[in-house]
């Protein structure tokens, strides 16, 4: 099989517990040839997924081009954490958008885990599902902004969380670092390469064509029938749809200038036996804090501890991820202090300046979704089911978020990251101080 996927290397997946733990998933062939459909899917991750799976329930034909392997992207390497809500808070978004746009948003920030939970039973997907995501306060300051948040929530009807005292907390999580926290039972965690290959068999069960190994390397979205062309290959089609988020790179200039990659990075220990994990995570929960460069984790199926944390800015892999997060995890859990590290991988997500996913369309016939800024899991599957109602003839969803504005980053294209790390760096010194 010819493999052209430069942006991936050789288009194997990175070597992550993900991929080692991965379901059995078909060898899918590159595109060699020149085809037509009614809609091609570039990106075969989450965002891409939804807006083909909903598609193709409604009886449309679609083409999904990936340039590597389904899920090879952030959809197959990040925490497997069902966290409900975008980046941007609720509180931020109707300071800058108007009360409207935050009931309007309130009332779909949940539907991403619903939709998961909903493919998952319909098509029988195996990726360990659970229920239940914890947010972790290390100090007082952290605290008030989680009594704010669910107080916030509620105004809109939204009562699915509640608080933890420091006691309630130690229930769920075995450490003495945090002063308190809270619970979304209706969040949860997930294996989160499995649910991309599921989510691909059920796009192909319903008449779906997925080609690995078939990068986009020219876009041509000019006449009425937008053009996409692989090394090897070229897809017709009357509705085009870009999901390649932080991995689309600068195929489409316009979308390239909207977002920054950002890598995050996750640790797999060795399995700890059902009693050290259990003293752990007592109730199984997936756990993140409340800082701006947060921690996450949570218990495989085998009961490894997978930890996770740190960013860079410009999408950069560290060179030593283990050095990166082991003082961290050792903080929340002294014990594991020389416990042994299996997989440790890094992968990018795709920022966007104001925290909110963009949704848009390029001309009559080409749409995008991008920018989910860490809170992919949960946001690529209503935005793709989104594009899916727009492209169906629905789009009173789609044109409230199009309609929301971008913002560049400071500095430009040249300057946007040592800008972001600058912010970071603040926003990191008040977490530390506590203010």
């Amino acid at each position: 099989m010819a493999k052209n996927a430069s942006y991936a290397g050789s288009g194997d997946y990175v070597n992550s517990y993900y991929a080692y733990s991965a379901n059995p998933a078909p060898e899918r062939p590159a595109l060699t040839d020149a085809v037509e459909t009614d809609v091609c899917v570039v990106g075969a991750g989450y965002s891409g997924l939804s807006a083909a799976i909903t598609l193709a329930e409604k009886g449309y034909r679609v083409v999904m081009l990936e340039g590597a392997k389904v899920g090879w992207g952030a959809s197959g390497r990040n925490g497997g954490q069902i966290v409900n809500g975008l980046n941007a808070s609720l509180q931020s978004i109707a300071k800058r958008y108007g009360e409207d746009k935050a009931k309007f948003v309130a009332g779909v920030v949940q539907e991403g885990g619903e939709i998961i939970r909903d493919r998952v039973k319909r098509y029988d997907i195996a990726c360990d599902l659970k229920d239940n995501n914890i947010f972790a306060a290390l100090n007082g300051r952290h605290m008030r902004e989680l009594e704010e948040r669910i107080a916030v929530w509620e105004g809109y009807g939204l009562r699915n969380q509640e608080l933890l005292s420091r006691d309630q907390m130690r229930e769920h999580v075995g450490s003495d670092l945090y002063v308190g926290g809270a619970i979304d039972r209706s969040g949860g965690h997930m294996h989160p390469l499995n649910l991309a290959l599921g989510e691909a068999a059920a796009l192909e069960s319903l008449g779906g064509v997925i080609y690995e190994h078939s990068p986009a390397v020219k876009v041509d979205d000019s006449g009425p029938t937008p053009v996409v062309e692989t090394p090897q290959g070229k897809v017709s089609c009357k509705t085009l749809v870009l999901c390649g988020n932080a991995y689309l790179g600068s195929v489409v200039p316009t979308l390239a200038w909207r977002v920054m990659p950002v890598s995050t990075q996750v640790m797999a220990t060795k399995p700890l036996g059902d009693n050290l994990a259990a003293s752990l995570l007592p109730t199984d929960a997936c756990v993140e804090d409340v800082r701006y460069i947060l921690d996450y984790y949570r218990l495989s199926a085998d009961k490894r501890l997978l930890f996770g944390g740190g960013t860079v800015y410009g999408g950069a892999d560290p060179s030593d991820i283990k050095a990166k997060l082991m003082g961290n995890l050792v903080k929340v859990f002294p014990a594991l202090k020389d416990v042994q590290i299996d997989f440790a991988w890094s992968g990018n997500f795709a920022l966007s300046f104001t925290r909110v996913p963009q949704l848009g369309r390029i001309g009559d016939n080409t749409y995008f979704a991008q920018g989910y800024s860490g809170h992919g899991v949960v946001g690529s599957h209503l935005f793709g089911r989104i594009l899916g109602e727009a492209i169906d003839g629905d789009s009173s969803r789609f044109d409230v978020f199009a309609g929301l504005p971008w913002v560049p980053f400071p500095g430009g294209r040249m300057f946007r990251v040592p800008y972001s790390t600058i912010g970071s760096w603040w926003y990191a010194l008040r977490d530390r101080l506590g203010v």
